[in-house]
């Protein structure tokens, strides 16, 4: 009997859309200002959490928008620049020491209520990528898991929120040459790990997250 083959079936692919904003427009009214929220840089070792909101106007949404760890560094801050003229933005920071002080899901919490008031208006309704709404949000809004490759206002914050934070650790690097930061992005890679190891730890260096704390418990017994 011959063998039947099957097509090869692929995992259909998620596309962001405004859906959402326009599912909210429809329950508040449709100049109601809907807001996407998304942060970046949860896992680095270093550098602080930054946060993007974006309110788009449907009619002059740059194309392409996406998740921005789904887009090259160069199409991410073509998108950035368009946004900056065609929707309201805002980008918000939650610093290492606010890291360190409050944990870093406060912080990136904080990074985000700070990104809504970066915007200069107040949304009505307000869309974040993840499980849950950040504390101290004063809007009434939604999560959306995977929001970033689902809705385009959240995919626009998070281009946002990457490009100001890459601009961030490019400028730290130069500061603080040797750690790869201008690459590596504050994570936690083999090479970072090598610099901590020959230059030590910086004060841009998350002292709460286990191999930085590591290494300074370490040295201080080491000085005893």
């Amino acid at each position: 009997m011959a063998k039947i083959s099957l097509p090869h079936m692929r995992e259909p692919k998620i596309v962001a859309d405004g859906v959402f904003e326009a599912a909210a427009r429809e329950r508040l009214g449709p100049a109601a200002l809907v807001c996407g929220v998304d942060e970046a840089g949860r896992g680095p070792w270093a550098g602080p959490v930054y946060a993007g909101a974006a309110i788009l106007d449907p009619a002059s949404a740059p194309s392409g928008l996406a998740d921005s760890k789904a887009l090259t560094a160069r199409r991410r801050e073509a998108l950035a620049e368009a946004l900056q003229g065609c929707a309201v933005c805002g980008v918000g920071i939650a610093t290492v020491e606010e890291i360190d002080r409050l944990g870093l899901g406060p912080a990136a919490d904080l990074a985000m209520v700070r990104a809504i008031a970066a915007l200069g208006v107040e949304p009505a309704w307000v869309i974040v990528d993840g499980r849950r709404l950040p504390r101290g949000l004063r809007q009434p809004g939604e999560w959306l898991v995977k929001g970033d490759a689902r809705c385009l206002s959240v995919a626009a914050a998070s281009i946002l929120a990457k490009v100001a934070r890459d601009a961030e650790m490019d400028r730290l690097a130069r500061d603080h040459p040797g750690y790869g930061w201008e690459s590596n992005r504050g994570y936690g890679t083999a090479a970072h790990a090598d610099a901590l190891n020959r230059l030590g730890v910086t004060p841009h260096h998350r002292r709460s997250f286990g191999p930085i704390h590591k290494m300074l418990l370490e040295e201080s017994r080491a000085t005893r």
